[in-house]
């Protein structure tokens, strides 16, 4: 089986787009979902163990100040192109809000998820995944 999104993209007869003309939320509609499967498949990786323990450790870290936090740790090693990814989804004006966030966790977790959509759809998934384990600490341990 490839490794890449192109055998969906044959499936499912999808046409390349130019990535940047997507808006910052949809690009984070995307990166909210990815993030999420990456760390549910981290979780599930390591170990099984009951669902209801890996649920409350998925939402610790998939929550709006997690994600904001994960930004504060790697935002000086972002590149130029995915520093303005970032500020789009920042400065993007949601009609919604995290009900247990600040604006501010809330933005940037916004940013961070565009992010991720972005190097998603960019397939630049060695990239996203090194950014994801700088984020949660993953390199510390």
């Amino acid at each position: 089986m490839e490794t890449s999104i192109n055998y969906m993209k044959e499936l499912f007869h999808l046409k390349d787009q130019d990535i940047r003309s997507y808006s910052p939320l949809t690009l984070a509609y995307i990166g909210d979902g990815v993030y999420e499967l990456v760390i549910r498949t981290i979780l599930v990786k390591k170990g099984n163990c009951p669902v209801n323990r890996m649920h409350k450790k998925a939402s610790s870290l998939v929550k709006a100040s997690a994600q904001s936090a994960i930004m504060e740790k790697i935002e000086d090693q972002l590149t130029e192109e995915e520093h303005a990814v970032y500020r789009r989804g920042r400065n993007a004006h949601s009609p919604t809000m995290a009900k247990h966030a600040t604006m501010a966790d809330y933005r940037r977790a916004t940013g961070f998820e565009a992010l991720i959509g972005y190097l998603y759809l960019r397939e630049e998934y060695m990239r996203m995944l090194d950014l994801i384990r700088m984020g949660i600490g993953e390199d510390e341990k």
